[in-house]
């Protein structure tokens, strides 16, 4: 219907167009046709017939025959001309008032002429009869000239008159055709603006559906789905693309959900059989090294018959007692572990006001008895701070961040304990020189069961560090570590302050000498 409409307005500007050139060529015809011709023939009439009263005169005063036949056939070829010009003038049609001028010129004209044959009759006769001719025929050539003057006048004024006409119908037909033309150019405009809203907006909609479709996007609504042209069956065709599009989406998550619940289900059997393996392995070198080691030194004592070797008994009770040690913690960070990670800590958390410097303090020396050789500094507040917490759970936190920081470090190698109190919060920085974490593995460091890679033939759980975490968590605290492959580790603890009874405490033993303001160091 659009191209239909255009192709009719394209037919109707042509016709209008035809039609403006039409009546400028019908004004333009009449100056051609009428008025130019016109003025042609009057213009030979007034050129004619004033040369004409010349050759009058000359024939008067010509003395020869010969001079006078001369002058004759002169006068006979303006008549001639004369003629001409007015058998042009009256193929021409002229209005009312034309030719009623005209009829009186050809009359006066006629009448001069007349005039002019009977005193060229004369001639050979007296000079009397010669003498009067020119006073007559002066007169009616004076008439027949003004009125060819007038006619001439009329001529030129019509002339002009249509020119005006002409002039003022190419104006008219410039404006017809420049608000045709205007007139066009809106109806195109609005012609393209219909398309573009019944066509072309309609298309780009159905193309964005697509692309929106094609990148997986189902929620999206098609319209023009009522319409009964092309467009109307490409949207009804998005519709059915779009519904196949959201039933296989459909078809693709419900696969991707079975895949994903598969594959759940194999990293968790994986994860159990990964920490079945390294149970049994940790279990198989934890538990067998200390009872080895107890074995060994109880047989020994048995084989003793010798009161001379009776001073080895302390030293190797002592290293019976260090292994029963041993394999108690590591017995207890088991445990721990295993009830904390069952979700059963309202069980086994109990939370009191604990001296945290009293608790370091009893951590260190514990440690100190269980590696003798180990090198620890500790730097303690002077005063109690206590902490809400459970006793225990703290004791066993502190015990394997110590324990780690010897077990890792070559032996004589200095390991810093440090308490500061910071506010509202005490912060305990436990640092060794070991063998460090390598970066890869700092975010995996505290899973529980693994191990760094670079732990190969150092006894360990894979726990203590889980443990320590989850305690740490448990008393609303944080935990940072800063760790260098190959120059050591620091762990960072931060514990909220029970500042109730550390004000009090520290207000009963605000006179005792034995506290001054100066932090601790002891080595």
């Amino acid at each position: 219907m659009v191209f239909l409409f255009l192709f009719l307005l394209v037919i109707l500007l042509g016709f209008e167009a035809l039609s403006s050139l039409k009546y400028v060529n019908d004004e333009s015809a009449q100056i051609r046709i009428r008025w130019l011709p016109s003025t042609r023939a009057l213009g030979d009439l007034n050129n004619l017939t004033t040369d004409f009263p010349a050759a009058e005169a000359a024939l008067l005063r010509a003395d020869s025959a010969a001079e006078q036949a001369t002058i004759l056939r002169q006068m006979a070829d303006l008549d001639r001309g004369i003629a001409a010009a007015q058998l042009a003038y009256r193929q021409i049609r002229h209005d009312a008032t034309e030719d009623e001028l005209y009829r009186h010129f050809d009359a006066k004209w006629g009448e001069y002429r007349g005039i002019v044959a009977r005193g060229r009759g004369a001639l050979p006769g007296s000079r009397d009869a010669a003498g009067a001719a020119p006073q007559t025929s002066g007169a009616a050539y004076e008439a027949a000239s003004a009125l060819l003057g007038l006619l001439t006048e009329r001529n030129v004024a019509s002339a002009r008159e249509a020119g005006e006409n002409s002039e003022r119908a190419y104006s008219r037909a410039r404006g017809r055709i420049a608000l045709t033309i205007l007139l066009a150019g809106l109806l195109v405009a609005g012609a393209m603006v219909h398309v573009t809203r019944s066509v072309s907006a309609p298309l780009v909609e159905l193309a964005e559906r697509m692309h929106r479709l094609a990148a997986s996007e189902t929620g999206i609504d098609v319209h023009g789905t009522r319409r009964h042209d092309e467009i109307g069956e490409m949207a009804r065709a998005v519709v059915v693309f779009r519904n196949n599009a959201i039933d296989l989406a459909q078809s693709r998550h419900r696969l991707a959900q079975q895949a994903s619940l598969l594959q759940e289900r194999l990293a968790e059997e994986q994860r159990l059989t990964r920490l079945q393996r390294n149970f049994v392995s940790m279990a198989s070198h934890e538990f067998r090294t200390p009872l080895a080691i107890i074995d060994g030194h109880s047989q020994r004592l048995i084989s003793m018959r010798d009161r001379s070797k009776m001073d080895e008994l302390p030293e190797r009770a002592r290293k019976i007692r260090s292994m029963v040690r041993r394999m108690t913690q590591l017995i207890d960070n088991l445990i721990g572990s295993a009830r904390l990670n069952d979700a059963r800590i309202d069980f086994y958390f109990h939370p009191t006001p604990v001296d945290l410097t009293q608790l370091l303090v009893e951590a260190c020396e514990l440690q100190q008895e269980l590696a003798p050789h180990a090198q620890i500094s500790r730097v303690l507040p002077p005063r109690p701070v206590f902490v809400q917490s459970d006793a225990g759970l703290l004791s066993l936190l502190f015990s394997n961040l110590l324990s780690n920081a010897v077990k890792y470090s070559p032996e004589q190698a200095l390991i810093k304990l440090e308490a500061v109190q910071d506010g509202e919060e005490i912060s305990v920085a436990i640092e060794d020189h070991g063998i460090g974490i390598p970066e890869a593995e700092r975010d995996r460091i505290f899973e529980r069961y693994y191990r760094g890679s670079n732990t190969s033939g150092i006894i360990g759980s894979g726990v203590g560090l889980q443990l320590v975490k989850t305690i740490v968590e448990l008393h609303s605290g944080s935990i940072a570590l800063v760790s260098r492959e190959g120059e050591g580790s620091r762990f960072t603890i931060r514990l909220p302050i029970d500042m109730e009874h550390t004000s009090a405490e520290r207000g009963v033993a605000g006179g005792d000498a034995r506290y001054d303001d100066a932090p601790h160091a002891v080595s």
